[in-house]
């Protein structure tokens, strides 16, 4: 076991200890950057925060694709790590009152995606407070996606990820960047985000469909190699989300 994950292993054993005597717990996965102070701020130290939200968008995507998807990468995360997990799916809407309460959006689908102003205005704010968006392109969403991020931040660049950035060794190694999962256009997969202060706060993945990879074998019959990275890489854009 590499030293970042007996670091994070031990923090949740820190924490579950706690817990089991009755005490508040302490912070389980601190943040490596703090935020400036903000009115509003996302939780990213409560245990219970351990939780992937599904983002309800508009635009006419179908955003509820794949119910299978993220109880299985929560009972992977649970399977790999001592952390305390939220197993429910939780959904919300940007406009929700629960969106600062929920450190970790997932967004996926085919079609279209849409953010309104007063949408733009706040999930803005949510990524600025310490929020993470992942965008999971299943097919057909690139176009959409591009023009809805470049709504949100007009002034920043999205620029593909590197290789070595930290998403990709936050918990497993992906030195050649996200796998392939599933074939679209036959274009290599990438990794897109924006980048503020330093810190990855929203990514995306084009031409990969980890998502997909996440949904029971049936469903599209992946193999079980291909279904595996798919699940090591979500754990990685978690991890990576709630330690910066």
């Amino acid at each position: 076991m590499g030293m970042k994950r007996l670091i994070l292993a031990g923090l949740a054993v820190i924490v579950m200890a706690a817990m089991a005597q009755g005490q508040e717990p302490a912070p389980i996965l601190p943040r490596l950057m703090a935020p400036p102070v903000r009115t509003e701020t996302v939780d990213k130290t409560n245990p219970y925060a351990l939780s992937v939200t599904r983002l309800d968008y508009g635009g006419g995507g179908d955003w509820y694709w794949g119910s299978s998807a993220i109880p299985n990468l929560l009972q992977f995360i649970k399977e790999q790590t001592d952390w305390p997990i939220s197993m429910d799916e939780k959904r919300v809407k940007i406009e929700d009152d629960q969106l600062f309460a929920c450190p970790f959006l997932f967004a996926t689908g085919h079609g279209m995606i849409k953010f309104s102003e007063t949408e733009i205005d706040r999930l803005r704010r949510y990524l600025q407070a310490g929020g993470f968006l992942f965008i999971n392109d299943s097919y057909g969403m690139d176009k959409s996606v591009r023009l809805a991020v470049a709504s949100l931040f007009p002034e920043k660049k999205f620029e593909e990820i590197p290789y070595d950035h930290p998403i990709y060794h936050s918990y497993y190694d992906f030195p050649n960047g996200p796998p392939k999962i599933h074939e679209h256009d036959k274009k290599p997969a990438g990794g897109w985000g924006i980048i503020v202060d330093g810190r990855l706060l929203l990514y995306y993945l084009q031409e990969s469909d980890i998502g997909d990879g996440w949904e029971d074998p049936h469903v599209h019959n992946d193999p079980p190699e291909k279904r595996l990275d798919a699940l090591k890489m979500g754990l990685n854009i978690v991890a990576y989300s709630l330690t910066h």
